[in-house]
């Protein structure tokens, strides 16, 4: 009988290793209802080991193998180090091209790659013409593979791919030759053999058009064939698929079929030769292949020592993930390329992508890598993710996102046939940017600008600065401008709950908020309007609204809008408008508040947010990452630590993370009831699409593993 636990009981390792040693048995760990881990004793383990790898290490079935402990299963927290390179060939030379070779694992092993491919007949060289014809170059190859095969145990950290051709009966063939730690792991063959142009690989070689064999050529029984997939026990959700040049240009190429059937890392080796404009088209597949198939994808190419009798080739070595070229280099330069790849962050889109089935009867071959958390992480985190980086201003996207907001608002007072909208506006960046929306989809209407109205509520907390900012801003856009003052009847109903008018406890905080929002549609109802919500995204995911006040609207432009992009949409809008200019500047200069408690004695605000739930550009680090890739809270901090070196410390980050999820997780039923408003980017939080989430989810997982965490 299976046994289960919550992943809480993780905390106890002593306990659980006494049960697992009685018990014996896998034990299911769940987390949040889900089974996420299964543990086995080493016992246990070392028999499911025995019993599927066997002699071959092949298997035909899609069997996943858990590893040794399911620490071992997330300690790389989902990295892998990929590298392509170029060695110098030599053609026809396979003993000094074995050379090159171990020159480049040396290079990788010190570097701690895991991952190394080498470009298109890289034993040979793919320029050797009619030296294919020779039994001399096939029987110097069987050489060369029998002793990278001895040597790859000298780099335990790298799984190397070589190209070079192999002699089945009567036909040449060429192959993809993977190896392991002393383990020869499988070839695979070219499948589209290119016969045009420039290309006549046809006149010696054959395409492979049978099953995945069990083949053995005086290395080792290992499987040959096109269906291959290679996959780590430790970490299964490296899987890797290869295919050979010509087999990314055609229309439909064997790395659909390996990503269908769960390769997460397609390996292309090549030996592209150059012409003009062939790098950007190169460039454009390979973008185009990872971004398809939710992959990782490493082009390895040929380059320098290939013969120029009628070509010239560059070495243009690629490294793309999910569409985005995480490394290139310069043609001609020889040099390799590296970068990081995040396995978890593409398993978490194939996921989330129903539309991204597994098919396929595809054969395995299986390894073990050492894959543990990179101590420096070879690639770039945005601090600010929702927002383009450099100090210029993208004013073309801010256009767009403002556009899409506008036509979120048209939509709905078509629908309803309205002509009025009611914007509470306080001089803060949030109600602006509502105030600008609807100020451009009156325009795209031909309502009247006079049909905006902008009303200012001023109560115990509001500042003159901000009062007159907002007024200011108001009469520049031309909007019709009202002061409703809710101070007398605050005083009234806190009488009316008898409660006092100096504790200024949330009571007094939440009741502003509620009147505010009362007045202002009570007003929309009275003027045949309608009233637009204010409230971005990161005030919703951390609950920083008041649930029935500024939480509440009839549509909502800045839903999912976050507050780092909010205060990038106002800075560009005026540079696009610069007549509102002045307002709008002061605007993003003042401190973020909620004005509801009262102001200093020198009558500036008193109430800061960012005091009390930490930086809004952290928050929306957090966010992006949790919402869009579903990671890990440990792997959250792991790259905010990279994105925010010298900015803030780990203590600082830690302290904010844990609040992040402690606040989301809390806050869930203010977003179950949110008013309607358009999704403008990736990350949404609407309870009708991005984000079905209960209410009553327990965030104490999260909580643990934030405070497990040693700064």
């Amino acid at each position: 009988m299976a046994r289960i636990k919550p992943i809480t009981a993780l905390r106890d390792t002593v306990a659980l290793s006494k049960e697992m040693k009685s018990f014996g048995g896998p034990l299911f760990i769940t987390k949040n209802g889900v089974e996420d881990l299964v543990l086995l004793s080493n016992d246990e383990y070392e028999k499911l080991s025995n019993g599927l790898t066997g002699p071959s290490n092949h298997r035909k079935e899609n069997t996943i193998c858990f590893g040794k402990s399911a620490a071992t299963r997330s300690s790389c927290l989902g990295f892998v180090r990929v590298r392509a390179c170029s060695p110098f060939v030599s053609i026809g030379a396979v003993s000094k091209n074995v050379k090159e070779i171990e020159k480049c694992l040396k290079e990788a092993e010190k570097d701690k790659v895991h991952l190394l491919a080498f470009p298109e007949l890289s034993l040979t060289g793919y320029t050797c013409g009619d030296l294919f014809l020779n039994d001399n170059i096939f029987q110097a190859t069987l050489v060369g593979l029998k002793h990278l095969k001895e040597i790859s145990i000298l780099y335990p950290h790298v799984l190397f791919v070589v190209g070079g051709p192999l002699q089945i009966s009567n036909s040449l063939y060429n192959c993809a030759f993977a190896f392991h730690n002393g383990k020869y792991l499988g070839a695979v063959p070219k499948m589209n053999i290119p016969n045009y142009s420039e290309f006549y690989e046809k006149r010696y070689f054959d395409s492979w058009d049978k099953e995945t064999i069990l083949l053995d050529f005086g290395i080792g029984e290992a499987p040959f064939g096109n269906g291959l997939i290679f996959v780590d026990d430790n970490y299964p959700d490296l899987k890797i698929g290869i295919e050979i040049c010509e087999d990314l240009w055609v229309p439909n190429p064997p790395s659909t079929t390996l990503a269908l059937g769960g390769a997460t890392v397609l390996i292309n080796l090549s030996a592209s030769n150059e012409i003009v404009g062939k790098k950007e088209y190169r460039r454009q597949l390979v973008s185009s292949a990872s971004s398809r198939l939710i992959s990782a994808y490493v082009y390895a190419d040929a380059g320098q020592g290939e013969s120029t009798t009628d070509l010239v080739f560059a070495g243009h070595n690629l490294i793309a993930e999910n569409g985005k070229i995480l490394q290139e280099n310069d043609l001609f330069d020889g040099k390799s390329v590296t970068a990081d790849i995040d396995l978890e962050k593409l398993v978490s889109e194939r996921r989330k992508m129903t539309t991204f089935t597994n098919s396929g009867d595809l054969s395995s071959s299986h390894f073990l890598l050492p894959l543990e958390e990179p101590v420096n992480i070879l690639r770039h985190y945005a601090k600010n993710p929702f927002i383009p980086e450099g100090d210029e201003v993208d004013t073309s996207r801010v256009s767009l996102i403002i556009k899409m907001q506008a036509k979120g608002l048209e939509g709905r007072l078509r629908a309803i046939h309205c002509q009025k909208v009611v914007v509470g506006i306080s001089g803060g960046l949030d109600s602006t940017l509502a105030l600008l929306v609807a100020v451009e989809a009156f325009k795209n209407l031909g309502y009247p600008l006079k049909n905006i109205y902008s009303i200012t509520l001023p109560a115990f907390g509001t500042s003159q600065r901000t009062h007159d900012n907002a007024k200011e801003l108001s009469d520049a856009l031309g909007v019709s401008f009202q002061e409703i003052k809710i101070g007398d009847s605050l005083l009234s109903h806190f009488k009316d709950i008898n409660h006092s008018k100096d504790d200024h406890n949330v009571t007094f905080e939440n009741a502003q908020a509620r009147m505010r929002t009362m007045v202002l549609l009570d007003f929309a109802n009275d003027i045949g309007g309608i009233m637009v919500g204010t409230g971005d995204l990161s005030e919703l995911c951390l609950g920083w609204t008041t649930f029935n006040g500024d939480h509440m609207s009839n549509y909502g432009v800045n839903a999912s809008i976050p507050k780092t992009l909010v205060r990038y949409l106002c800075k560009g809008y005026a540079i696009l408008q610069p007549q509102v200019s002045k307002s709008l500047l002061d605007i993003i200069d003042t401190p973020i508040s909620p004005e509801l408690l009262p102001v200093g004695k020198d009558g500036k605000i008193a109430q800061k947010t960012e005091d009390k739930i930490g930086p809004y550009e952290l928050h929306d680090f957090f966010i992006y990452h949790y919402l869009r890739f579903g990671y890990q809270p440990r792997k959250i901090f792991v790259i905010a630590k990279q994105a925010y070196l010298g900015v803030y410390d780990d203590v600082t980050i830690k302290k904010w993370l844990r609040e992040f999820f402690r606040r989301f997780f809390s806050n869930q039923f203010k977003r179950s009831t949110l008013p309607d408003g358009a999704k403008v980017g990736s990350v949404a939080i609407s309870p009708r699409g991005d984000l079905r989430m209960p209410s009553d989810a327990d965030a104490s997982d999260y909580l643990f593993e934030v405070d497990s965490i040693k700064v």
